[in-house]
């Protein structure tokens, strides 16, 4: 990436037992790891200056556990707040993306991501898939495969319920760590576009 075009990607996220937390730094990972300026934001507790990183941002990513069904109530409450952004029409033409974990391998994860979707869209963003092809689903195929959950919306992991952080998979850090990529990838083909527009 030109270091010219440095995109600003917010990662905003809930973590109720410290597994999607270790998501969100993967994100974030992947994000910086392709020249984008990153800022990391639990959404239990936003602070002004926290909304304003959001405001600023090139692209944010949502993240959130999936609980019975949908993204944990800390979530609902901070996606609730943003409505001030969206009678401002403040994040219209930002990049979004998703990531959830689970304690089952599917768990209903695909609704906390079409939620997130569904917010992105009503604030007029831009989703961004994850951009893999399922893995571990043929018999050569590994559990450490990329996106071994097959899911495509965003990146989706499944950690056990009575194991802590440490046990979040491997595969899904690094499926994390690519959406982090590709969306820092996107924001800055959107970032170089605009760009040119306005020269």
């Amino acid at each position: 990436m030109s270091s010219s075009v440095r995109p600003r990607v917010a990662v905003a996220f809930h973590s109720g037992y410290g597994h999607t937390a270790v998501l969100a730094e993967a994100v974030a990972r992947g994000a910086a790891s392709v020249g984008a300026d990153v800022v990391s934001i639990p959404v239990d507790a936003v602070s002004d200056e926290q909304w304003d990183q959001l405001d600023a941002a090139d692209a944010i990513v949502f993240g959130a556990p999936t609980y019975m069904g949908t993204a944990s109530a800390a979530f609902h409450a901070f996606a609730q707040e943003s409505s001030k952004r969206w009678f401002t029409q403040s994040w219209v033409g930002k990049l979004a993306a998703g990531f959830t974990n689970s304690g089952a391998k599917a768990g209903d994860k695909s609704v906390t991501l079409d939620y997130f979707f569904t917010m992105a869209a009503q604030h007029g963003m831009h989703w961004v898939s994850l951009g893999l092809q399922p893995g571990w689903n043929t018999t050569t195929a590994s559990e450490n495969d990329l996106n071994r959950l097959g899911y495509f919306a965003g990146a989706a992991a499944q950690t056990p319920i009575d194991a802590g952080p440490d046990a979040v998979h491997k595969a899904d850090i690094a499926t994390a760590e690519h959406l982090g990529a590709r969306v820092a990838g996107e924001a800055a083909v959107f970032v170089a576009g605009r760009a040119a527009l306005a020269a």
